[in-house]
């Protein structure tokens, strides 16, 4: 007596996490700061101690690796020397670009 193989069930993927990570955002984001910092004429190393970020954790931001939170984002517009504002409209700049 010979075995029929079973048919083969597909195995539902599981439910999708919300997450906040927006890759595009946080690319955009990271060009902006990379920009003004080498602007400034400033190390990485350097400008992460200014701005009280751990070192690799704000050259992660500046690779659109991570995005940052309000006051991450407030402490880096600090040690830049401008209004979150403007890096905000920086960014909205760059997205427009790549729309």
């Amino acid at each position: 007596m010979s075995q029929q193989p079973s048919p083969t069930r597909k195995i539902p993927s599981p439910p999708r996490r919300a997450t906040s990570f927006e890759p595009l955002a946080a690319t955009a984001f990271g060009e902006v700061i990379r920009a003004e910092r080498l602007k400034q004429a400033i190390a990485q190393d350097q400008f992460a101690l200014m701005a009280n970020v751990d070192r690799s954790y704000y050259g992660k931001l500046e690779r659109g690796e991570r995005q940052p939170s309000l006051a991450l984002m407030l402490r880096i517009a600090g040690g830049l020397g401008l209004p979150a504002s403007e890096i905000l409209v920086r960014v909205e700049r760059v997205l427009a670009g790549k729309a």
